[in-house]
C-alpha cells in the first residue's frame, strides 16, 4: 500500500534551487532515511511534507486511510501543562476516542458507549495511560508532574518522542530523532523502531542508527532524489558507483564538447547558416559536461600550533552543585600530546562540567589544573555558534583572521579561499548567518574553532546537525590531527572511529578510564563478570577516579577477547607440537626433506607456544 506520493516537487530559496521536479513514493513497511549535505534542502523538504511550507510546484499526497505522526528537530510546546497532561492531552485518535467515551459515560448515553467500546477495543485504548508511563520511563522521564516549560530542549525532545510513539501512527516522519538522547535510550529506540510495523521517513546523522533501522536510503543531491534499496552500508557502495558513472559520462561529454566547440567558433559570422538543431545540441552537451561533480573533499590538513610535552594536568579535582550533587569526584589525569579521548555518559552526568573545568571557564571546588605554556585551546561548545546573526558568513571569519595559516612553511589562505575550501561557495559569503540552515551554522562554527590553529581541541557534541558527508571528512581530519583531542558525543560511530580510549561517567562523580572505544565499552560492560564493578567503584571513589595507567586496572574488553582467543589457540598449538615430537622420535621417517620440514615446523610451533604462554601470563596478572 502506498503511504506517500510526491510528484514533481520544486522549491527555490532565493536564487538557489534546492530541488527540482523530484518524485518519489513511500510504501507500507519501508523505513527510509533521507541523506543530503547541509543546506541542500533536507529540512525544507520535511517542512513541506509537514505542511509548514509550500513548494513552488508539485503534488504531495498522503494516504487518507493512515495516521501520520511527525517529530520536529526542536519541538515546541505551548502553555504550562505538566508532562503527563501534555502527553495524554495531545490530539490523536486514541486520546479523542477516550474523551468521547468519558463524555458518553458522564451523559449515560449507552448507545454511543457501545460504539465507543468497540473503537476502544480496536485501538487498544484501555491501558493507554499505563502505556504512556511505560514509554516515558523508557525515555528516562520520571517526574510526570513537572511542567513542560521548565524542561531543557533535550528533555522536551524526549517528551515529544514519547507522545509520538504512544499515539502509534502508521507513518512517522522523524527529524534527527537521536539528538540529545543517551546511548541506552538510542539502543531502546533502535530496537523499538526495528520491531515496529510503522513506516518511517527520517533524517539522522547517526550512522549506526541509520544502518540498523532503515532499509531504504533517499539521497537528495544536485537537486534530484536518488533511491537505494538497502541500509547505509549498501548506500555507500552504490553511491560511489553512481558518482563514478556520472563522472565518466561527464568526461565523455567534455571530450565531445571540444570538437563541437571548434565547430561553433568557426566562421562566427556565418552562425545563422548553421543547423539550429546542432547549436541546441551543443548547449545541451555543454550543460552535461559541466555536471562533473566538484565534490571536493574537505581535506583538512591545517597545521596546529606547536605543542610541548605538557598539555593539561588535573590534580584531584572535584566539583559539586549545592554542596550535595557530586559532578566530578577526586579526578586526576595528565593529558598527553597526540592523545584522543572520548567522554561518554548519560545526560546530566557532568561531561560538559568537566570540559569547562579543563578549559578554565569553571573552577573546581577542590584540586587544581595546570595547563602547558604552549597549549592553544579550540573549544567547540554544543550550544553552537555565538555571533551576531546579522553578520555575513565572510564577516564571521574575517573577524577572527583575514588570512589562515595552512602549513608550517607559512603558506596561507585568504578568508574567502578558506570558506570556498569548506564548501561555502562565493554566493554564500555575503549571506547573513540567520539565513543559514542549522547544519551550515554548525559547519561555520567549526571553522571559527579550526581557523585559530588549536593544538588542544575540545569538541562537545560536534556531530549534531552536521550531515553525514561532512562528518566523514571531519573524522578524517581528527584522525590525522597531531594535537590532543577530547570528544563528548553520543554518536557511537564517530567516537569509535576517533578515540584511543574513553572516560566513562556514571553520574556519581566517578570517572572510569576504559582503554577502548565506545562499542567495546558497551560490550565489555555487558559481560557478566563486570556487572558488579560499578558498586565496587562507588565504595572507593578515590581509587576509581585515578587514571588506569596509574594503578592496577581491570582487563579491557580487547584484552578479554584476546585471552579468550589464546585459551582457544593454545591447546591446538600444544597438540601439534606433541604430534611433531612423536613423528620425529618414532624413527619411522627416513626422508631427509620431510625430517627437515618437520624440524622447521617444530621450531615455529614451539616459538608460537612460548609467545602464547607468555601473553597468557601477562593477561592473567591484570
Amino acid at each position: 500500500m502506498n503511504y506517500l506520493s510526491v510528484e514533481n516537487l520544486t522549491y527555490h530559496w532565493g536564487d538557489i534551487r534546492l530541488f527540482n521536479d523530484i518524485s518519489f513514493g513511500i510504501n507500507e513497511g519501508q523505513k527510509v532515511a533521507l541523506v543530503a549535505r547541509n543546506g541542500t534542502g533536507k529540512t525544507t523538504l520535511l517542512k513541506i511534507l509537514r505542511g509548514e511550507m509550500e513548494a513552488d510546484k508539485g503534488r504531495i499526497v498522503f494516504n487518507d486511510k493512515i495516521r501520520v505522526g511527525m517529530l520536529e528537530q526542536n519541538p515546541y510546546f505551548e502553555g504550562n501543562k505538566t508532562i503527563i497532561e501534555q502527553v495524554i492531552g495531545i490530539e490523536n485518535e486514541i486520546s479523542n476516542t477516550i474523551k468521547e467515551y468519558e463524555k458518553a459515560v458522564a451523559n449515560g448515553d449507552s448507545d454511543i458507549m457501545g460504539e465507543l467500546i468497540e473503537r476502544m477495543d480496536a485501538l487498544n485504548a484501555w491501558d493507554y495511560e499505563q502505556r504512556i508511563r511505560q514509554i516515558l520511563g523508557q525515555l528516562k522521564i520520571s517526574d510526570f508532574e513537572r511542567q513542560i516549560n521548565t524542561l531543557s530542549g533535550g528533555q522536551q525532545k524526549r517528551v515529544a518522542l514519547a507522545a509520538l510513539l504512544i499515539s502509534e501512527p502508521d507513518f512517522i516522519i522523524l527529524d534527527e530523532p537521536t539528538n540529545h538522547l543517551d546511548l541506552e535510550i538510542i539502543d531502546w529506540l533502535e530496537e523499538y523502531l526495528t520491531k515496529s510495523r510503522m513506516t518511517l521517513l527520517m533524517v539522522t546523522h547517526d550512522r549506526y542508527f541509520l544502518d540498523r533501522v532503515c532499509n531504504h536510503i533517499f539521497e537528495l543531491d544536485n537537486q534530484q532524489i536518488f533511491q537505494y534499496e538497502g541500509n547505509y552500508s549498501y548506500f555507500l557502495e552504490k553511491r560511489q558507483q553512481r558518482l563514478e558513472t556520472s563522472d565518466a559520462e561527464a568526461d565523455k561529454a567534455r571530450n565531445l564538447l571540444r570538437k563541437e566547440h571548434d565547430w561553433m567558433i568557426r566562421q562566427p559570422q556565418a552562425r545563422g547558416s548553421k543547423a539550429q538543431y546542432r547549436i541546441d545540441a551543443y548547449y545541451e552537451l555543454k550543460q552535461k559536461a559541466e555536471k562533473r561533480r566538484e565534490e571536493r573533499q574537505l581535506e583538512l590538513q591545517f597545521t596546529h600550533s606547536r605543542l610541548g610535552n605538557k598539555v593539561v594536568d588535573a590534580y584531584n579535582i572535584s566539583k559539586s552543585f549545592d554542596g550535595i550533587h557530586n559532578i566530578v569526584n577526586d579526578f586526576s589525569y595528565k593529558f598527553a600530546k597526540g592523545e584522543k579521548v572520548g567522554i561518554v555518559g548519560n545526560n546530566g552526568s557532568g561531561k560538559t562540567t568537566l570540559l569547562n573545568m579543563l578549559t578554565g571557564s569553571l573552577s573546581p571546588d577542590k584540586g587544581h589544573i595546570e595547563t602547558g605554556d604552549t597549549v592553544v585551546t579550540g573549544y567547540y561548545r554544543q550550544e553552537g555558534i555565538v555571533v551576531d546573526e546579522e553578520k555575513t558568513v565572510l564577516e564571521v571569519i574575517t573577524d577572527i583572521a583575514e588570512n589562515v595559516s595552512i602549513s608550517a612553511s607559512g603558506k596561507s589562505m585568504t578568508a574567502p579561499q578558506f570558506l570556498r575550501y569548506f564548501l561555502f561557495p562565493n554566493e554564500m559569503h555575503h549571506v547573513r548567518v540567520n539565513k543559514l540552515s542549522g547544519g551550515e551554522k554548525k559547519r561555520l562554527y567549526l571553522l571559527t574553532v579550526l581557523v585559530r590553529n588549536p593544538n588542544f581541541l575540545i569538541l562537545d557534541e560536534p556531530t549534531n546537525d552536521l550531515d553525514i558527508l561532512t562528518l566523514n571528512v571531519l573524522e578524517e581530519y581528527l584522525i590525522g590531527f597531531g594535537g590532543t583531542i577530547i570528544i563528548v558525543s553520543h554518536d557511537r560511530f564517530f567516537v569509535d572511529k576517533i578515540v584511543d580510549h574513553i572516560f566513562v561517567r556514571n553520574g556519581s562523580g566517578n570517572i572510569q578510564d576504559f582503554p577502548g572505544n565506545y562499542s567495546e565499552w558497551i560490550a565489555y560492560s555487558k559481560l557478566p563478570e563486570n556487572k558488579p564493578a560499578s558498586s565496587d567503584k562507588k565504595s572507593n571513589p578515590k581509587e576509581s577516579a585515578r587514571p588506569a595507567r596509574q594503578h592496577e586496572r581491570k582487563m579491557s574488553y580487547k584484552e578479554h577477547k584476546e585471552l579468550e582467543s589464546i585459551n582457544a589457540e593454545m591447546p591446538e598449538v600444544e597438540k601439534r607440537k606433541k604430534e611433531i615430537e612423536g613423528k620425529l622420535s618414532s624413527g619411522e621417517i627416513s626422508n631427509p626433506d620431510e625430517i627437515r620440514q618437520l624440524s622447521e615446523e617444530y621450531q615455529i610451533v614451539s616459538e608460537r607456544l612460548d609467545e602464547l604462554e607468555m601473553r597468557w601470563l601477562e593477561l592473567s596478572e591484570i
